[in-house]
Parts: structure tokens; C-alpha cells; sequence
């Protein structure tokens, strides 16, 4: 018979997995208190959220759920980051937070339905986040809109110039 207290976690942690698109599980090992805030802050203004569950319950809520199963990853002290809706949002804060405390890494995740190892996980903090590709392919547009507009004005402004070039020859004929 589980406890109270376990039945209560396993909600939580199937509740998180509902409200989110993904989760990465980063090794939290060596943070302090006031490292583990500010991790936290950095994380919620990117539209993530970090929390601390047993491993078992997380792989019991994982297969509930559906999700691919990251038993082997999950293993010493895991934290969870839930993501709202873009995932290179969370990993870049992740990284830098990693890069800046010394303390913390990537382990695995889900992210788009599938099971990631550590270095794909950490693969997303390079990727351009969502506006950062909106603008990429505004740019793409814009960029074919402005050769289109110029080919299709130098067909009558190349027109014009024979029949100056023309007119200039036939007086001299």
C-alpha cells in the first residue's frame, strides 16, 4: 500500500506532465538554496518551471502518461524541468545557469514526444528559439519579395533603355 504522501507526489508530478510540452531532467547536484532560486527565477521567466520528485514516482507518472520511458537517466538527484510550449527557451537557461554555477547539467528529456539523452537535450540550447526563427524567415521572405519586385521592375526599365539606345541610333543613321 503506498503512503499518503507518494499518492499526493505522483499527482503533482502527473499534473506537471499534463500542463507541459516537455521536461528536462538536469542533475541539480552541489546547488544552494540561493543558487537553486535563482535557477528557479531564470527558469520561470523563460515559461519553465524546476521540481524536485522521487525518481520512481516520475517514471510510475511517465508511464501513466504515455511518454517514453527515461528510466536509465533517472538515477542520484534529478531535477525536472517542465516547459510550457518552446523547449530551447528552458535549455538555454539551463546551460547558462550550467556554464555560470558550474554546478548543474543536462541528463536527459522528452521533448516532441520522444526520449533525448544528455547531449541532444543540450543540443536544443543552441537552437534559434521561436521568435528568433520568426524573424529568420521574415527576413527569407523579405529577401525574395525585394528580388522578385527588382526582376520584374527591370523588365520595363530594360525596355525603355533599348528604345532610348534605339532612338539615339536612328537620327545618327
Amino acid at each position: 500500500m503506498p503512503s499518503k504522501s507518494n499518492v499526493e507526489m505522483l499527482e503533482k508530478v502527473a499534473s506537471s506532465l499534463e500542463a507541459s510540452a516537455g521536461v528536462f531532467v538536469v542533475d541539480y547536484r552541489g546547488l544552494s538554496v540561493k543558487e537553486t532560486q535563482q535557477v528557479r527565477r531564470a527558469l520561470r521567466e523563460a515559461g519553465a518551471e524546476m521540481k524536485v520528485y522521487k525518481n520512481n514516482i516520475v517514471k510510475i507518472a511517465l508511464e501513466n502518461a504515455g511518454l517514453p520511458s527515461i528510466d536509465d537517466m533517472l538515477a542520484g538527484t534529478c531535477a525536472y524541468v517542465f516547459y510550457e510550449k518552446d523547449p530551447v527557451d528552458a535549455a538555454k537557461v539551463i546551460k547558462e545557469q550550467s556554464e555560470k554555477l558550474k554546478k548543474m547539467q543536462f541528463v536527459g528529456a522528452i521533448a516532441d514526444g520522444k526520449a533525448l539523452a544528455a547531449d541532444e537535450a543540450k543540443a536544443y540550447a543552441d537552437l534559434p528559439n521561436r521568435e528568433q526563427l520568426m524573424g529568420q524567415i521574415a527576413g527569407l521572405i523579405s529577401g525574395f519579395a525585394r528580388g522578385i519586385a527588382v526582376c520584374v521592375n527591370e523588365v520595363p526599365s530594360g525596355l525603355a533603355r533599348t528604345i532610348s539606345a534605339v532612338s539615339e541610333q536612328k537620327p545618327a543613321a
